[in-house]
């Protein structure tokens, strides 16, 4: 796990913000020129790890790896052709990535997010 599993997170359904997108291009209103789309749940990293791993029915064991660790780990990995994981990857999951709650976001656009835990059932249920 990265870090200590703090960092919060805000995933948003692709075919949420493909909508989102959709209709700002036929908006012809004056108004927000700038969305932020972000799912309807802030999770913890460790709380969507712990989410995703329940919808399928696993128990996880998750150990916090440091930073510093992730960072050689991704150093490394950067000389493979296409490598799994990079240190901009890395720098990026220590910070939160959550939606601004003052930024217009998918409501105004009529959209009702897709939760994460809906998406998983559907993913598993396709398989």
């Amino acid at each position: 796990m990265f870090g200590n599993g703090r960092m919060r997170l805000q995933p948003v359904y692709v075919e949420d913000v493909g909508q989102a997108i959709a209709k700002i291009m036929e908006w012809e209103q004056t108004g927000p020129t700038m969305f932020e789309c972000g799912g309807p749940r802030v999770y913890s990293y460790e709380d969507l790890l712990r989410t995703v791993a329940r919808a399928a029915g696993i128990k996880p064991i998750l150990l916090p790896v440091t930073f510093v660790a992730w960072g050689a780990v991704a150093w490394i990995s950067e000389w493979l052709p296409n490598p799994p994981i990079t240190r901009n990857q890395v720098e990026l999951m220590q910070i939160d990535s959550v939606s601004m709650p003052e930024m217009t976001g998918l409501e105004a656009l009529g959209i009702c997010p897709h939760s994460v835990e809906e998406i998983l059932q559907d993913i598993l249920r396709n398989q």
